[in-house]
């Protein structure tokens, strides 16, 4: 059985109410008597009610990620799974609860108001920025504690957990360019996300510091599973003069890729190197295991949520701006540019 609070308080010979208080640190309560109970309560092996500690905080003990109805994020998206992973662990050290709500509707402000309204969160973790949020500017606005994982191309002046796209996949291009590849495919997420973006800007980064030319023919726009790879696979590998690589946005694009240009007989690391972003476990263990930029995803969910659970508590922040710096992964899929 947990010990209660009239546990404590037939030990030490006090009320109820006196034994709430001194746990309370209230001033109302001599030193004396309240190093007493605190004493009995540790030795008892106390644990204050989660709902009583919050409702002393007025705090709802949970904080919200609303998955957003555009780019819908997957829980099959082994990313997503770790990053969420990172999150739950974080939260739960906290004995907070993570409340997470599938956003069917556009109209993204109703579904965050609807949150705060309520009052059930204490806060918000927003995932999938765009270059131009109106999530962020709405919690702003309202004043609500939040963390994003990624950043926005207007004003970042908000606490964020982001990795360096634009350096990650310029070593991508650095790596294929110093395999002899001077016709480089690339198949990107939708652009109007922060991270999409990034990741294309840093493709021309890549093609500019090689002495590349940006052809725009050798770029598609897709989605963000296999079968948006495999299409643009398709796409880039029917080009009269189709290129000798192809860097994908992420992983989950880049197995779609590998499975298209295995289905018409190519070999993927020598008539075609094939790379992507991100490191799911998945990649090390297909034929050929894929190139690709690592990322820590569980990491950077438990630093999002830790980062959110310091700002709730008005704790101060070391960093309130951490933007992680990947490195490529060199495996079976990238190789020397056909002769």
């Amino acid at each position: 059985m947990p010990v209660t609070l009239k546990d404590i308080a037939e030990r030490v010979g006090k009320s109820v109410p006196t034994v709430s208080r001194a746990l309370g640190n209230h001033a109302d309560i001599s030193p004396e008597t309240r190093a007493e109970v605190q004493r009995v309560a540790r030795e008892l092996g106390y644990e204050p009610s989660a709902l009583a500690r919050n409702l002393r905080r007025r705090r709802a003990g949970a904080i919200s990620l609303i998955l957003p109805a555009y780019a819908r994020v997957r829980f099959s998206d082994p990313f997503f799974a770790e990053f969420l992973n990172g999150v739950a662990e974080a939260v739960a050290e906290q004995h907070v609860d993570l409340l997470l709500t599938a956003n069917t509707d556009e109209d993204v402000e109703a579904a965050y108001l609807k949150q705060i309204r309520s009052r059930r969160t204490d806060g918000f973790i927003v995932v999938r920025t765009q270059r131009h949020d109106s999530r962020i500017n709405l919690l702003r606005e309202q004043g609500v504690p939040f963390v994003a994982y990624g950043r926005t191309e207007e004003n970042n002046d908000f606490c964020f957990v982001d990795e360096d796209c634009v350096a990650g996949i310029a070593q991508v291009v650095d790596h294929l360019a110093a395999l002899g590849h001077r016709r480089i495919g690339y198949i990107s997420e939708p652009l109007f996300l922060t991270k999409a973006y990034h990741r294309m800007m840093g493709f021309r980064l890549g093609l500019e510091r090689n002495g590349l030319p940006f052809d725009p023919t050798l770029l598609v726009e897709t989605n963000f599973r296999q079968r948006s790879g495999r299409q643009g696979a398709a796409y880039l590998l029917d080009l009269p003069q189709r290129p000798t690589a192809i860097v994908a946005a992420n992983d989950l694009l880049a197995l779609g890729a590998v499975h298209e240009a295995q289905s018409r007989g190519l070999v993927v690391g020598q008539d075609v190197s094939i790379t992507g972003f991100d490191d799911i476990a998945l990649t090390g263990y297909v034929y050929p295991a894929l190139t690709t930029v690592h990322l820590p995803a569980q990491e950077l969910g438990r630093r999002v949520a830790g980062m959110l659970l310091k700002l709730i508590n008005q704790e101060p922040l070391k960093e309130r701006q951490f933007i992680y710096q990947p490195t490529l992964i060199v495996r079976g899929s990238s190789g020397p540019a056909p002769v």
